[in-house]
């Protein structure tokens, strides 16, 4: 975006400001086709107020959605105050040209095009130029009704969002915006309820939505603009908490599912189709590895395990051309490795592949993958997300980076959609279409949906995260000490102490602590380890992680039980094994429980 008299130093905050000023707009190169993205753009800045007058030589004299088309912008016989060209960057200085003679205040570039000339000529006649930007998909995040779909606007406010019209607030149209964790945590996704005012979000316990009119449900159903057809594919709570998620990532946008092996189906579906790879770390928790290898092949989807540590591996890995995600977590459940995300980035992106990184051991408060080149990020919400162990649920993050017309072939992302009126996503959402599929067409038939309860429960977790993040180390520190001390104790893997292999990744990647869901092996075996974990009377014995409790499991008669030996092996899931979640009870207590367990061996 380029301004000539840039009284605003936020491009968000401008273009709020611009959109609410500019009610009178010339779309040069308006269709009458309603499947075109200027028809998508016209008809919905229609219905939010603004008259849009359409240029289109080939249609003058005809009307497109009401509207008389001209020939040119000089037939127009009202004021203009905005010219929206969807034309190719080859015509845009003329273009430009012509809005300056009839007195426009404002040139915008549709998606995809920049013209440095027609920038130029903008800042000598002291214009507004806006260029790589839709001015649907800008007024819908910004005023929160893209948030629908659980795209991140990057913005947060604490006035209520008008539903048809911009922000009418008296500063900066009620926006603000912040970078910080521990208010993203709290407000992002989470307006006033435009309805009620009510300041903390509804549980929308609804399975449907009233349409305005005929019109306004077929506008839905063909996706030219967002809004909540049906629960299965959208819905207000679950919708607040995808935003937040994103933007505890600075991602584009979220999408969330029942658990965390759905929200890995609903990450993967859209990329992956019959005889597709999937190349994925050796050292993942147990049901993933399950799934991956197991429950995928009957979608005829195959999956290799590689040790992710070894690089030129993963490089050999990714060079046959039917594979298509490289799949690490960020901090291994249940050994605490760290992988190294910006090297994993840079070999699945030579080849044309995204990057997926499970990040729920970490939690965006003590890494964010987007930062490192990781494309899509996936949770499972049901841990430290929500924190309580009272919610089920997953998420997948779009960082909204990864070139899905490029590479490897994504076509259900790039090739006409049948069941949507042959609709090209890429083409109609730009990078958009990753978390727009995952919701029209991937909930909308696999049915993988996040409860609203779920959603609110794991809301009101994450406005702690931050400082529960802060205890879970602190803790996880000091009961790491006081095991690899331990007499009985073999050794501990956690990526704190300076001798761990993963320490100096750790230290790269990670801030504010090294995680507190990590293993430890005993000297006396798989009968001291079963032992152990039967005489713990504090420590919960159960096979969830990420709890306010501190939790104890041994892996290999558990959660890595259906593994073969030679994969407990790759996983680093021994007899002797015994995974530690520390929670947030005092230190010293979950010592004296660990230390009381420990002396009945």
């Amino acid at each position: 975006m380029s301004l000539s008299t840039d009284v605003f130093q936020d491009q968000d905050i401008f273009i709020a400001d611009i959109l609410s000023k500019n009610k009178i707009i010339a779309m040069v190169g308006a269709s009458k086709n309603w499947k075109r993205p200027s028809n998508f753009v016209m008809k919905y800045l229609q219905k939010y107020g603004f008259t849009v007058i359409p240029i289109n030589p080939g249609n003058a004299g005809q009307y497109i959605l009401n509207e008389l088309c001209y020939a040119s912008l000089q037939e127009v016989p009202i004021k203009i105050d905005m010219v929206n060209i969807f034309r190719p960057s080859e015509f845009c200085a003329s273009i430009t040209k012509d809005a300056i003679n009839i007195g426009a205040k404002t040139v915008w570039m549709q998606l995809g095009i920049k013209n440095e000339e027609a920038i130029n000529l903008g800042k000598e006649a002291k214009i507004n130029v806006i260029y790589d930007k839709c001015p649907k998909m800008e007024h819908s995040r910004l005023s929160g009704a893209l948030g629908l779909a659980g795209f991140n606007s990057r913005l947060i406010s604490s006035k209520r969002p008008f539903v048809k019209n911009p922000p009418h607030a008296k500063r900066n149209g009620g926006i603000v915006k912040s970078n910080e964790l521990e208010t993203l945590s709290i407000h992002a996704g989470t307006r006033p309820d435009a309805s009620t005012g009510s300041r903390s979000i509804p549980i929308y316990q609804t399975t449907s939505f009233t349409f305005d009119d005929t019109d306004h449900a077929a506008s839905l159903f063909n996706l030219q603009e967002p809004g909540n057809i049906y629960a299965r594919l959208t819905n207000p709570t679950v919708s607040a908490l995808e935003q937040r998620i994103a933007a505890l990532d600075n991602g584009l946008g979220a999408c969330c599912a029942a658990s965390g092996h759905a929200v890995q189906m609903l990450a993967l579906f859209p990329l992956m189709e019959p005889g597709a790879k999937l190349i994925a770390s050796s050292k993942l928790y147990g049901g993933s590895i399950t799934q991956f290898t197991k429950t995928f092949k009957n979608f005829s989807w195959n999956a290799d395990l590689v040790d992710v540590s070894d690089l030129d591996a993963v490089k050999n890995a990714v060079k046959d051309t039917s594979v298509k995600v490289l799949f690490a977590e960020s901090l291994a459940n249940p050994d605490g490795n760290i992988t190294d995300i910006s090297s994993l980035a840079e070999i699945a992106h030579e080849v044309g592949i995204p990057l997926v990184i499970d990040n729920t051991m970490a939690t965006q408060i003590l890494c964010q993958p987007g930062k490192f080149g990781a494309d899509l990020i996936v949770y499972s919400t049901t841990k430290f997300l929500s924190g309580h162990g009272n919610a089920m649920g997953g998420a997948v993050v779009d960082m909204g980076n990864f070139p899905w017309d490029k590479g490897r072939a994504f076509s259900k992302l790039t090739t006409p959609d049948s069941s949507y009126h042959d609709i090209n996503f890429y083409e109609s959402f730009g990078n958009h279409a990753f978390i727009n599929y995952c919701h029209a067409s991937v909930l909308r038939d696999l049915g993988s949906t996040m409860a609203p309860l779920n959603a609110y429960l794991t809301l009101i977790g994450l406005e702690t995260l931050p400082l529960r993040m802060k205890q879970h180390m602190k803790n996880a520190e000091l009961v790491a000490n006081f095991l690899k001390n331990h007499s009985k104790v073999n050794y501990v893997s956690w990526a704190g102490f300076k001798e761990n292999i993963y320490h100096e990744l750790a230290k790269k990647y990670f801030k504010d602590g090294f995680g507190s869901v990590f293993t430890f092996s005993l000297k006396s075996g798989y009968e001291g380890a079963m032992q152990l974990v039967e005489n713990c009377n504090l420590i919960s014995h159960l096979a969830n992680v990420g709890d306010t409790r501190s939790l104890i499991v041994h892996p290999a008669s558990t959660t890595h039980r259906q593994l073969n030996n030679e994969q407990k092996e790759k996983s680093g899931v021994g007899d002797s094994i015994i995974r530690l979640s520390i929670g947030l009870e005092s230190h010293k207590d979950i010592i004296a429980d660990l230390e009381g367990a420990l002396s009945t061996i």
